[in-house]
Formats: structure tokens, sequence, C-alpha cells
């Protein structure tokens, strides 16, 4: 199973730390790399920086077609799932997305209405306002609930889990 999440617009320094945290979530939540439709080299700089001292092969990669990207996904047999507050409950799509490719679709600003047609899921994590940050975690969360427990062997960093205080090891 293949995860990558799809990060749909970015309004330039108002959505630079929202867009970074979309990212860090789906990195650490399990998700292999993320699409972003704004080029924006602080965002992906501050990632790359992240997988080189944290581990693992996360990937952040600039598109400036997203129409292209969920066609070859669904080509190549993957899932697009749309996280929207006006979805599906995720505990009735999750079933039949578990084991196959899946690319999450995350706004930042209101999406183009073709999004709500093209996706084969619109999935909500809960029908209140919140942020797509933590829908990405939920979802995620849900759908790969031991990648949180991954270890990375080429990291120069790693918390080790502690009661009390801060336990952290530098390689």
């Amino acid at each position: 199973m293949k995860v990558v999440v799809l990060r749909l617009g970015h309004r330039g320094e108002r959505d630079q730390r929202v867009t970074t945290h979309v990212c860090l979530t789906a990195r650490a939540f399990g998700a292999e790399g993320v699409y972003l439709t704004t080029k924006d080299e602080d965002v992906k700089r501050n990632l790359e920086d992240v997988v080189k001292r944290w581990g693992g092969s996360f990937w952040v990669r600039e598109t400036d077609n997203w129409k292209k990207v969920i066609k070859k996904w669904k080509e190549g047999g993957g899932v697009v799932c749309h996280l929207t507050m006006y979805g599906q409950d995720m505990e009735d799509v999750i079933n039949k997305i578990k084991g196959r490719d899946v690319l999450f679709v995350v706004g930042a600003e209101k999406v183009p209405p073709e999004i709500y047609k093209i996706s084969d899921y619109n999935v909500a994590i809960g029908h209140q306002p919140h942020s797509e940050i933590s829908a990405l975690a939920v979802a995620l969360y849900m759908l790969m609930p031991d990648a949180l427990k991954k270890r990375y062997p080429d990291a120069r960093i790693e918390v080790l889990p502690s009661e009390r205080g801060k336990k952290v090891v530098r390689k």
C-alpha cells in the first residue's frame, strides 16, 4: 500500500506554516510523500532538512498540474480520497480503501468543485470546521495505526519514550 498526499493550493506567507505542518503530519503518520501545487522552496527545504535529521525517505514534489497527478494515480489503480467536512464519514470508507494505494487530497483554500467529482471518495473526519492538518492526521491514523511506531535506522535524531523528561539520542 502506497499513501501520498496532494496539497491543493498554498497562499504564500499565510499558509507556509500550515503547509509545512501538513507535510510533517503526512511524514509522521506514514505517507511516503506530498505533492505541492504551489512552489515554495522554504517548505521543500524545511522538509528535506527534517528527513535528513530524523530519517526516512519522505519526499516533497511540486506540480503545476494536479489533474495529471490524480489521473496518473487512478491509472495506476489507486484511489483518491478528498478530505472535506462535506464528505462521507471516514468510518464508512476506511474498509474500502485499506490495502489500496491512496492519494489524500487536502485543500488550502476553497478547492475547485471538480475535485468533488473526480475523487473516488469525499471523506469527512467529522462534519464540523477544523484544520486540514487534523483531518489528515486522523485519516492516516485510521488507515495505518502502526505508522507512528516506525523507527528510522538512518535517523540522526531519535526521541525515546519517557514517562518524564526528554530522552533524545543523537547519532
